[in-house]
């Protein structure tokens, strides 16, 4: 059954696609404008994979006359129009088909189940309910908890996918799927009813305009931030000073928690036992990403006969320092640059490390690694470090702690994403002698299930 409604399936595409492209074909482009919802998407031709979802769209949900309001009875414009010139041809298998791709929503579905190859189970994320879809290649490689943003048709004995989008979106980003979820609720909570397959088609655009934001950004490169959420920058300050020890004597307490002999310790001297160079670590009490961590090291200065150099990760840290090293030093100082590096630009301009050198490291953190106290109290202190989590505030949470976040279901369903995106992850990561955290400690402590394999 399965296969022959597939065949018929296909069929019908193909002939409503030819109709599309005769009658349509100039402004296809207007709708993949109206699909991305901007007017400059990046051109048809250079998205292939996209062609996926998006021709569904065009053939069966489009309609630019009227784009706020398509209704269950009017579909998409193309769909119509074939229709009206093939009334008399259509099998009922064909209004079957035709009436299911343009009548029923799109939403977020994710995987609570998978037989690669034959159907994946799947839970609506914005309405509830789970269903049984038949789907046999893209079945193959996903995993519960993995988010499809998808067309469910449902014919006689079983359900297909009608559409669905290229991309297998991660757990994490279920939390922007809630996000929607409480705003969709929140437009029918003055007539006190549950959200419904029609609202969906109301809201459609507000959905898809969801699934452009996750596609956008999955293929965004990672913006990388030091301890305090600044996006990595690396800066090197360089300062003229009248004397190096006056410049010590100023700086040394920018090294919070070390004495001045603890940094003269490896300083170096000259003949007459006159500082000569020093270095100093930027450091304050506390770690606002690590609680169990007693400090955080800011920057590095390094302090010669004439002058000051300071690095550090950020332009928020470069400002700060520069303000500290003008305000303690006074006219002893003058600022003479700062160059300002990408890890890029840093990387690219590195010399490239020798094999023997890369292998001697491995060999080194193996050996490490295979002393059992060491590598137990390496794993202690990376432990505490991630159990931390639960209590620090998280932005993808609204600013709350996990702990706080869990108290409410549509909370607790995000920190179960996130927790599950972390799992996976660290599954993922093969490198050898990786120390990995115990993610079933953090869900005792904020009272969750254990994750089912």
């Amino acid at each position: 059954m399965w296969a022959r409604q597939h065949e018929e399936s296909d069929r019908l595409t193909r002939e409503i696609t030819r109709f599309a492209l005769r009658k349509f074909g100039e402004r296809i482009y207007e709708a993949w404008q109206d699909f991305n919802m901007r007017a400059d998407p990046k051109p048809l031709e250079e998205e292939a994979d996209e062609r996926q979802i998006f021709m569904p769209y065009f053939l069966f949900q489009w309609n630019p006359d009227a784009r706020r309001n398509v209704t269950r009875a009017q579909g998409g414009v193309v769909a119509r129009w074939y229709m009206l010139e093939r009334t008399k041809q259509l099998t009922a298998m064909e209004r079957m088909f035709l009436d299911q791709a343009t009548t029923q929503p799109l939403s977020f579905y994710e995987v609570v189940c998978n037989e690669p190859g034959e159907r994946v189970g799947v839970r609506d994320v914005l309405i509830g309910g789970e269903t049984a879809v038949v789907e046999r290649s893209g079945s193959k490689d996903l995993q519960p908890g993995d988010l499809l943003f998808a067309q469910i048709w449902h014919e006689p004995k079983l359900c297909v996918f009608g559409s669905l989008a290229p991309i297998r979106i991660p757990p994490d980003k279920k939390i922007e799927v809630i996000e929607l979820r409480k705003k969709l609720k929140k437009k029918v909570a003055k007539q006190n009813r549950y959200l419904t397959p029609d609202d969906l088609l109301r809201y459609a655009d507000l959905i898809r305009a969801t699934y452009l934001d996750i596609r956008d950004r999955l293929f965004l490169p990672p913006v990388l931030c030091n301890t305090d959420s600044d996006p990595l920058l690396f800066h090197t300050l360089t300062f003229r000073v009248e004397s190096a020890e006056a410049a010590f004597d100023a700086l040394a307490p920018l090294a919070v928690g070390r004495s001045r002999e603890e940094l003269l310790d490896d300083a170096e001297l000259d003949e007459n036992g006159k500082l000569r160079e020093v270095d100093i670590d930027w450091i304050k009490e506390g770690n606002g990403k690590f609680k169990t961590l007693d400090n955080t090291i800011l920057g590095h200065l390094k302090i010669s006969e004439e002058l000051v150099t300071a690095k550090v990760n950020s332009e928020n840290r470069a400002k700060r320092l520069r303000k500290e090293i003008e305000k303690r030093l006074r006219s002893a100082v003058r600022h003479e640059s700062t160059v300002v590096q990408t890890l890029e630009e840093i990387r690219k301009n590195r010399p490239p490390e020798k094999a023997e050198e890369a292998e001697q490291r491995e060999a080194e953190m193996a050996a490490m690694l295979r002393d059992p106290e060491v590598k137990k109290q390496l794993q202690g202190v990376m432990q505490k470090q991630v159990e931390s989590w639960v209590h620090q505030k998280i932005p993808a949470l609204g600013g709350r702690t996990p702990l706080e976040a869990v108290r409410d279901p549509d909370g607790k369903e995000m920190v179960e994403a996130l927790l599950l995106d972390w799992e996976r992850r660290d599954e993922m990561d093969i490198s050898p002698h990786q120390l990995r955290p115990d993610i079933r400690a953090l869900r005792r402590l904020l009272n969750l299930a254990p994750r089912l394999s």
